[in-house]
């Protein structure tokens, strides 16, 4: 019984060792031999082996970095897609907002309290306002310039009107509304700039 069991056993050891190098097989034979050239040889295998493993853990450790800003940079881009896809949409529509605006503050007075044109009068300005909701739900928002100093990343002056009211760099008129959608500019505020007087 003894002898059956014996081939199995030796089958599931060459099995375990399998892949092993030679020269650990034959650890005996190596000292028989000659003990300090075995050691060497074991040694020499040892640090190659421990070479291969930092080399391995730095390729895994830059894996997942790379790994990391990939996901990063996907995560940024779509929050860029859902922030400013309606970016095209909202520069077009920019142009019925300020034909819009002209209409509205094109109405004279009289017109204003006319009893028959009220109604196109308040259904004018409640577009406007209507237009300017949908524009703050969409994140896009005017920017502030009359009586501001020129800031050059959000006005782009136009013209230089000699003032004494007003200290030189500062917005006094604007020709066209400038617009951000959430932190880009979208469009600048076309403006007219006090400088001091000849």
């Amino acid at each position: 019984m003894n002898n059956d069991k014996k081939p199995q056993n030796d089958a599931a050891a060459e099995a375990e060792l399998k892949g092993v190098p030679e020269e650990f097989l034959d650890g005996g034979d190596c000292e028989a031999a000659g003990g300090e050239a075995g050691d060497s040889a074991v040694a020499e295998a040892l640090e190659g082996l421990r070479n291969d493993l930092e080399a391995a853990k730095q390729d895994v450790l830059y894996a997942q970095a790379e790994t990391q800003n990939v996901r990063r940079r996907m995560e940024k881009d779509v929050t860029d897609a859902r922030n400013y896809a309606a970016t095209g949409f909202a520069r077009d529509i920019l142009s019925v907002w300020d034909n819009l605006s002209r209409a509205v503050d094109a109405i004279p007075d009289s017109l204003r309290e006319d009893d028959k044109m009220k109604g196109l009068v308040v259904g004018l300005e409640a577009t406007q306002r209507e237009l300017e909701k949908v524009f703050k739900q969409h994140g896009v928002e005017r920017i502030a310039a009359v009586g501001l100093p020129l800031d050059p990343n959000q006005h782009q002056a136009m013209m230089e009107v000699p003032s004494a009211d007003h200290e030189a760099g500062t917005v006094i008129q604007e020709m066209q509304s400038g617009w951000m959608i959430k932190d880009r500019l979208l469009r600048p505020a076309m403006v007219g700039v006090a400088k001091k007087p000849d």
